[in-house]
């Protein structure tokens, strides 16, 4: 009774400095139990420190209390701990209290020691007191390694988050719930750990954990980061297998992503199904489609979004209506952009510069110009660095570059100092047209006011100096962009490599090729293709080869403008197989927009004489739902006509209106001269007679071509009698003088009845 009367006393004592210094606390004592109700520790005098907490705890003599305090309670050590004692003092006391006859550390206990050392990134010392727990037999709480993975995050440790959520089950025999596999997936975004969420959230499925809707939200949000959206999409069908049921959270993360990855399509049906789920979509899920469809120029469908939003009762912001109006400028419907742009009150600079850029960019200078006057001037709107860029671009635009200069030299007097980027758009304007003293003086301005010209700057001029030919001035502007402080870029090498391309210096070209690397700089597909046309120009096919390989090797395709040039260099080279190869790679990477490789090819085999693999070919391409248009059998006809296999040519030719393809004059004009020369008027006429029925109009090409040689083969008329070859001469004068003059048809007439021995008509 003594030594606990003892004990309360001393502890009274030691303790009184602390109650007294922080208000915000008092103690309690009782024989046995010490009682803390601690407020804000923050409150109190507004000086406080950590020194001056140091210096309030000095009071605790643990020797004193050693020899004071000989039973203590968990209870009593749970509330010294959450005192903001040191680490070293708080292992101090919990070892000691430990060390006592009779003492059990409690899960509280734990618990707050665990806490505290995970505050001071303790983390070693927190794995050995799990270990303790357990060899102590005290039931570990989920709560406890929920906490502990929350301060592996704030220290910016996800993995060892994850490592514990799987020490949970094999080291102390915890099943972790859905609320420990949230708190990990959370823990791993935060952290940029998108591509474990996915392994984390199906090793939960695995173990029979049912999964919430967060749980799912947040899976999902982790494949959109890896741009894995059709997992994404397919996910989101799975959860009602779950039992769960997408939020509005859930489509507008799915939404953002579709719309972003150009996916605009699959945003507009998961729009709609959001609606239909009576999921409430916010603006920013409006505007992430409405910038979607306008970037893909479908300005008609982001209108009718815009409209949903109003009908709705949503109120459309600043992004909403700038980026609708920009889209609207974009595809010239600027008058429309000027109606939206009315329904906003006091509409901003930047609304008001999107107005104007989309006047100057439509080429509606005037117009332009009275917006300027009436809504922005007039109207009292502060004119921003953007604005003055603008005037200066739509000025260059119209070559009228001593005013875009004067503009720069006034913008002082509008409250705008004017910037690298101004000056960089007139330097472009003025290399545009070749002036280049007066961009080298607009360097020197730039200089003087402090300004360095950019990268892109002496991409303009290095650019202008290659396509005129200049190329050591080019080169003089490449040498000196190290020295003030501007790296070259990949423009800046494809500008000269082109430069040197067109001037035929491929040496200096594959040299400059190779030096890119020197500088950090990777090649792509530009410079490739540039280095890949000027060989093939050359018929360098074996050079431009290298390139096409290196080019493969370094994972860049080719585009259908290089594979349709490399497949007439392999024809006029005669490796037909080689351009069969490359035209079958060029389909199954989906370029076919035109015919024009077909008609290469074709055209080769005929040349060759392999008729039938060109037959072969064209089959082959309807098979593949490439319709081959009249171009391509033009060419197949004319083959077999040079071939003297007219008849079947012409078989081809009744096959075309089955196909659905229509002839043009091209094809009546060889059939017509292959009959002529074949010694079948009577055929050539009979095609003629058909032609004209189909509503062929013969032109220079059906008489003249034909008439050097279709002439003399009529002149096997004069085996007709003489009335029959009258009116032959009669129906061909009818025919062409409606097309090329009554001249023009006497002299054919004459020349047909002189070669018939016939009286000649004057």
């Amino acid at each position: 009774m003594l030594k606990g009367y003892h004990f309360m006393c001393c502890s009274l004592q030691k303790l009184q400095f602390l109650h007294n210094a922080c208000p915000g606390s008092f103690f309690v004592f009782g024989c046995k139990t010490a009682h803390l109700i601690h407020s804000n520790p923050n409150e109190g005098s507004e000086g406080e420190s950590e020194n001056e907490w140091e210096r309030l705890l000095k009071p605790f003599d643990l020797e004193e209390l050693r020899k004071s305090l000989h039973e203590i309670t968990p209870f009593q050590l749970n509330k010294l701990l959450l005192l903001p004692l040191d680490v070293p003092t708080s292992m101090e006391l919990f070892h000691w209290a430990g060390s006592l006859k009779g003492y059990t550390h409690s899960f509280d206990v734990y618990y707050t020691l665990i806490d505290k050392l995970a505050a001071a990134k303790e983390f070693r010392m927190i794995d050995k007191l799990l270990s303790q727990m357990k060899d102590e037999g005290i039931v570990i709480k989920e709560s406890a390694f929920i906490m502990i993975m929350r301060h592996y995050g704030r220290a910016g440790l996800p993995g060892q988050a994850a490592r514990l959520l799987f020490d949970m089950r094999s080291t102390f025999a915890i099943e972790p719930t859905f609320k420990s596999y949230d708190t990990v997936l959370d823990i791993l975004l935060a952290g940029n750990c998108p591509k474990v969420v996915p392994n984390i959230f199906y090793e939960m499925l695995s173990k029979g954990i049912s999964p919430t809707v967060l749980s799912f939200g947040r899976v999902l949000k982790a494949l959109c980061m890896v741009s894995e959206l059709d997992s994404a999409c397919s996910l989101l069908r799975d959860m009602t297998k779950h039992g769960c049921v997408p939020n509005s959270v859930i489509y507008q993360t799915l939404i953002h992503a579709l719309s972003a990855a150009n996916r605009v399509n699959d945003a507009l049906r998961l729009l709609e199904e959001m609606l239909l789920m009576g999921c409430v979509p916010d603006v920013n899920t409006f505007n992430d489609v409405i910038i979607a469809l306008c970037f893909r120029h479908r300005v008609q469908e982001a209108t009718k979004i815009f409209d949903r939003m109003l009908v709705r009762g949503f109120s459309p912001d600043s992004v909403s209506y700038g980026v609708l109006m920009h889209g609207l400028c974009s595809v010239g419907r600027v008058d429309d952009a000027r109606l939206l742009l009315r329904k906003v009150l006091n509409p901003s600079v930047v609304l008001l510069n999107t107005m104007l850029s989309g006047y100057i960019k439509n080429s509606r200078f005037e117009e332009a110009k009275a917006f300027l006057e009436e809504s922005m001037i007039n109207g009292g709107c502060q004119l921003d660095m953007y604005t003055y860029n603008i005037l200066v671009r739509g000025l260059c635009m119209r070559d009228l570059l001593t005013s875009a200069h004067e503009v720069v030299k006034n913008m002082a007097l509008g409250g705008c100092e004017p910037t690298v980027r101004t000056y960089t758009l007139l330097i472009h304007g003025f290399c545009k047209k070749g002036q280049f003293e007066e961009a080298e003086a607009i360097m020197h301005e730039m200089q003087h006011k402090g300004l360095q010209l950019n990268t892109v700057g002496y991409n303009s001029l290095i650019s202008a100096l290659c396509k005129d030919g200049q190329l050591d001035e080019a080169f003089e502007l490449f040498r000196s962009m190290p020295i003030k402080g501007c790296k070259p870029d990949i423009f800046t090498f494809n500008s000269l490599i082109h430069g040197l391309a067109k001037a035929d210096k491929m040496d200096e070209a594959l040299s400059m090729f190779r030096d890119m690397f020197m500088y950090g700089v990777i090649a792509n597909t530009v410079t490739y293709n540039t280095l890949i046309h000027a060989f093939l120009r050359k018929r360098a096919i074996d050079k431009a080869l290298e390139l096409v390989n290196g080019m493969r090797f370094r994972g860049f395709t080719l585009d259908e403008y290089t594979s349709t040039s490399l497949i007439k260099a392999f024809c006029e080279e005669g490796a037909l197989d080689k351009a069969l190869s490359l035209f079958d790679e060029m389909w199954a990477k989906g370029m076919h927009s035109n015919n024009l490789p077909s008609v290469t090819l074709i055209n080769s085999l005929c040349k060759a004489g392999r008729i039938q693999k060109a037959m072969e070919f064209i089959r082959e391409m309807s098979f593949r739902g490439l319709q081959p248009d009249i171009v391509i059998y033009n060419k197949l006809i004319s083959c077999l006509c040079k071939m003297q296999r007219v008849e079947e040519a012409f078989s081809l030719f009744r096959k075309l209106e089955s196909l659905g393809v229509l002839p043009d004059s091209l094809t009546y004009n060889i059939l017509i001269r292959a009959y002529c020369r074949a010694g079948s008027p009577q055929n050539a006429y009979a095609l003629l007679d058909r032609a004209v029925a189909c509503g062929f109009t013969p032109d220079d090409v059906t008489w003249h071509r034909g008439a050097q040689e279709e002439f003399e083969t009529i002149v096997a008329f004069n085996s007709q009698p003489r009335n029959e070859s009258l009116k032959t001469a009669h129906k061909l004068d009818g025919m062409v003088e409606s097309q090329i003059g009554a001249w023009l048809s006497i002299r054919c007439i004459e020349r047909l009845l002189n070669s018939m021995n016939l009286m000649s008509f004057t």
